[in-house]
């Protein structure tokens, strides 16, 4: 198994090369649209390769899906929390109480009736 994920990342990595070679070229990435820039006197722009403009938006679009999914699932992170704490609670209670009910007799005897 550790051989066949090993395969897969030097075969993505591979992929990912082939890519970055073969879209080199450069181009321009702005902020806004020519007009609007021209009008606003703002021009953000920057040269970059292809490649790196289609990879960082591949990542920024799935550290945005992470942090999605995370801030999704909260609230059951939030219930099990939740549920674990009143289950040590009542396992508390409940070792109480069986030590009220057997505390008279004999350590065997409230095994045995413990199992049944």
């Amino acid at each position: 198994m550790r051989y066949l994920r090993y395969a897969f990342l030097i075969s993505l990595a591979l992929v990912l090369v082939i890519v970055a070679v073969a879209n080199r070229t450069t181009t321009q990435l702005s902020l806004l649209p020519a007009d609007l820039s021209q009008w606003l006197g703002v021009n953000w722009s920057i040269d970059l390769p292809v490649f790196v403009i289609f990879l960082g938006g591949t990542v920024f679009g799935v550290l945005i899906g992470f942090i999605w999914e995370w801030l999704r699932e909260y609230k059951h992170r939030a219930e099990v929390t939740r549920k674990s704490c009143e289950l040590r609670k009542l396992e508390g209670e409940l070792r109480d109480l069986k030590g009220e009910k057997y505390k008279d007799q004999d350590g065997v005897l409230a095994m045995l009736e413990e199992v049944r």
